[in-house]
């Protein structure tokens, strides 16, 4: 299994995915979300192909604090073959290569089957309270 990186050309197959995976949300525009990652030399997006077809993706960013993965997606017909594991190892190593030390994510409460999947590969619950404000 190869990760690579996104590019323009990939913006409708991993939006698809997303869809597919169930994470877009009504507020956010997954679009956008897709172009400024890979607008910005502190993202990218990594992808996971068979074939032509994008079946894993995850959205990886670094704030200069901490490093950060959203949208991870597995084909729904494609879980339990190690897409998801081998997209959250090359978001590890491309958060180290841009000199992060600390890797954060958010799982909704609710989403045990997603809560289960990082605490197998390592990751726990932090004492922490997400805040927001939209400022658009």
């Amino acid at each position: 299994m190869r990760v690579a990186t996104a590019v323009a050309q990939d913006r409708a197959a991993v939006i698809a995915l997303w869809h597919a995976a169930g994470l877009t949300r009504p507020w956010n525009d997954p679009g956008s979300d897709f172009d400024l990652a890979l607008s910005n030399p502190t993202s990218t997006i990594l992808i996971v192909r068979d074939g032509d077809e994008v079946i894993g993706s995850a959205m990886v960013g670094f704030d200069g604090h901490r490093g950060w993965v959203y949208y991870l997606a597995t084909n729904p017909d494609r879980l339990k073959q190690g897409i998801g594991r081998s997209l959250m190892s090359a978001a590890e190593d491309w958060l180290q290569q841009s000199g992060c030390s600390r890797l954060r994510l958010m799982v909704r409460g609710d989403n045990l089957a997603a809560r289960g999947f990082y605490q197998a590969l390592g990751y726990n619950d932090q004492d922490v309270v997400t805040l927001g404000r939209n400022l658009d």
